[in-house]
């Protein structure tokens, strides 16, 4: 079993959280972003994007471009914000805890 695919898919949520809270985006460009920092396969951001509206964190418009058919674009709703707060608090907490235990084992390099 790859770790690393498990820690993607963990984190996958909340990176495409707080990059459409920078701005709205659509699906490509969200793909592109993430893929910067990590990689991941573009097949697995839509499903994420369809269940954060289906779940009221996000909303859609569609906005014309000059390079083809319009794009749908993804943005935060109130709620999103808040649930994205929520989730970028919890990461921190989370992340400092495996920190602090790996760092009491000193022996792991």
């Amino acid at each position: 079993m790859d770790v690393s695919i498990q820690f993607k898919k963990g984190v996958l949520e909340i990176c495409v959280l707080v990059l459409i809270h920078r701005r709205d985006q659509y699906g490509y460009e969200l793909a592109q972003a993430v893929s910067r920092h990590i990689e991941v396969a573009e097949g697995a951001l839509y499903p994420l994007l369809r269940r954060l509206v289906n779940e009221g964190y996000c909303t859609t418009y569609l906005q014309e471009s000059s390079e083809g058919p319009p794009r749908k674009y993804y943005k935060l709703t109130p709620s999103g914000v808040i649930y994205m707060r929520a989730m970028v608090k919890e990461w921190k907490t989370f992340v400092s805890n495996v920190t602090n235990l790996i760092e009491e084992g000193n022996g792991y390099d």
